[in-house]
């Protein structure tokens, strides 16, 4: 059994909207400004600030407990879930898998399931080295963001044509999304010491 945060999407294949596929970044900009609001300033990006690729998770202080106290605070815990969960429900609809509206609460359209955490059982001293030894995991991701952007601009033009989303187009996608929600686990909410495989 993998100890790796798991994934679910429920893509609807068929009878799409075209319309709301047509306009969807202008539909997504209010529940996207709400999961921005949770991150820190855009401001850090000009300035070459690298706190803002930890997107308003609490990634410091659950190391800071880990390494000193060997616990992860329950909170903690339970604020990064729900902000991983409730940008994968952005994710979803800005990506055309669903058009149902993000919701801010939990749904039944996307899902995702951390494992079991106990500190305990983590490695004190691995929250030290974690950043660097996902640095290759960081770089595959980038190339399957790459083919994720291609798969998603050819889906929008299957839409909007026939009103179907392709079935390969989803399951690329949804493996993007899943294989960045395990790396973001392991490297920054340090959930699991387990090493996130490189497929999707």
């Amino acid at each position: 059994m993998s100890n790796q945060i798991e994934t679910q999407i429920d893509v609807t294949l068929t009878e799409r909207n075209r319309v709301t596929a047509l306009f969807r970044l202008i539909l997504v900009a209010p529940i996207y400004i709400f999961t921005a609001s949770f991150a820190p300033s855009v401001a850090g990006v000009e300035s070459g600030d690298l706190s803002v690729l930890f997107a308003g998770f609490f990634a410091l202080p659950v190391a800071l407990a880990i390494v000193f106290r060997q616990i992860y605070p329950s909170y903690l815990l339970a604020f990064n879930e729900a902000l991983l969960s409730l940008q994968t429900r952005v994710d979803a609809y800005i990506l055309l898998l669903t058009d149902e509206y993000p919701s801010i609460e939990e749904n039944d359209v996307v899902s995702v399931t951390f494992p079991e955490v106990d500190a305990k059982a983590l490695n004190r001293w691995l929250p030290l080295i974690k950043w660097f030894l996902a640095i290759p995991l960081f770089i595959i991701g980038i190339v399957y963001i790459i083919y994720g952007a291609f798969l998603t601009l050819f889906a929008w033009f299957s839409i909007l044509f026939t009103g179907n989303f392709p079935e390969f187009c989803a399951e690329g996608i949804v493996g993007v999304i899943a294989y960045w929600n395990r790396v973001t686990g392991y490297a920054l909410l340090l959930v699991t010491d387990e090493y996130p495989t490189f497929s999707l």
